[in-house]
């Protein structure tokens, strides 16, 4: 019964179904938008200081590199092929301590992003990834927020287009319950029980004190179990006035969202006490479309609206003397994207 009742959530929620039959009906609106800038890969030129304008297969170390460093997190790149030990040498030599992130250097919808709490478990990662990855300092900030920038070329200020919250998956214990029990009550952290049994084994019959809250996966991930809710009503003057001074520093970007942890939401308005974890180019969704209260009309609105910003970007960037992918290297993009994807998808 209770896989029944997962599989017709899965039916009547879209926010679960899979990427291509949300975006595929959306063909023809690319398809227009094609046409307009006269190239299917025009995406590539609304970033320029990106490559693939941000769509895809590009190195994360790069774009930490376009942002100024004190709103980054401390960040080390590591090549797959360096020994673990020396690496962790080096890792506390910047200065960055257990527990650390690690995650593909290039990668996509945080497959492959752990939390690193000892040496074992970084042997463990070393040996898993597939790819370059990073190492990045633990950011203490508990709240995380998805911040959709614009700016036109011959603009002088950008524009926030979107504002998503990420609430990270958790459950909250009653005294009785254990945490098993409690993940099986809610379909969001029920469809990741397969993962979370991986994760926590023996673990998941703990009894939770009342009200105890326990989160079972600590990034705001949609494909990893946290709920995605559009505050977009919370944008105001001076959180875009934050956000533009900092990614008017970021030469070659126009189009795309940060990922911020921050813990109180006027500071992070002020500049204040917050850091940008993730900065995604053409390829960034506006992902507050998946806050459960929208519709799959809506959302499919709001794409539109963006890929039509997106278009208009590219195309003044292309009059600007900058280039758009051929068909070419655009299919070839594609390709590889597919092959990384089930390669962190498996390993």
């Amino acid at each position: 019964m209770d896989s029944l009742k997962l599989i017709w959530h899965r039916l009547t929620h879209w926010e679960y179904w899979p990427f291509w039959l949300i975006y595929y009906p959306m063909a023809p609106v690319w398809l227009c938008y094609s046409i307009k800038a006269r190239s299917f890969f025009f995406f590539n030129a609304a970033n320029p200081g990106m490559k693939n304008g941000g769509m895809a297969m590009i190195s994360k170390m790069d774009i930490y590199r376009m942002i100024p460093d004190e709103f980054i997190p401390k960040t080390l790149f590591v090549d797959k092929d360096e020994t673990p030990d020396l690496t962790l040498e080096r890792i506390l030599k910047q200065g960055i301590s257990f527990p650390f992130i690690a995650k593909p250097d290039i990668g996509m919808k945080a497959f492959g992003v752990e939390k690193i709490h000892s040496k074992d478990e970084f042997q463990k990662y070393v040996n898993w990834t597939p790819s370059h990855f990073l190492v990045q300092e633990l950011i203490p900030y508990q709240k995380e927020v998805g911040i959709f920038y614009v700016r036109k070329p011959n603009e002088a200020h950008g524009k926030i287009t979107g504002l998503v919250s990420k609430e990270f998956l958790s459950i909250s214990g009653d005294g009785q319950s254990t945490m098993l029990e409690l993940i099986k009550r809610n379909p969001r952290s029920h469809l990741q029980l397969k993962v979370l049994e991986q994760r926590f084994g023996a673990q998941l019959q703990y009894v939770l004190e009342k009200d105890e809250e326990f989160i079972l996966v600590p990034y705001g991930s949609h494909t990893r179990g946290a709920k995605f809710v559009d505050i977009s009503h919370k944008i105001n003057r001076e959180l875009v006035q934050t956000i533009d001074g900092i990614c008017s520093q970021m030469e070659g970007f126009h189009y795309g969202r940060l990922d911020v942890l921050y813990d109180n939401f006027d500071e992070l308005c002020q500049g204040k006490n917050f850091s940008i974890i993730e900065v995604n180019g053409a390829g960034g969704e506006a992902t507050h479309i998946y806050d459960p209260k929208h519709s799959l009309f809506w959302a499919w609105r709001e794409v539109a609206r963006h890929w039509g910003m997106l278009c208009d970007i590219s195309i003044a960037n292309k009059k600007a003397g900058y280039s758009y992918l051929s068909f070419k290297d655009g299919r070839a993009m594609l390709k590889e994207t597919g092959a990384l994807q089930s390669r962190l998808k498996v390993v």
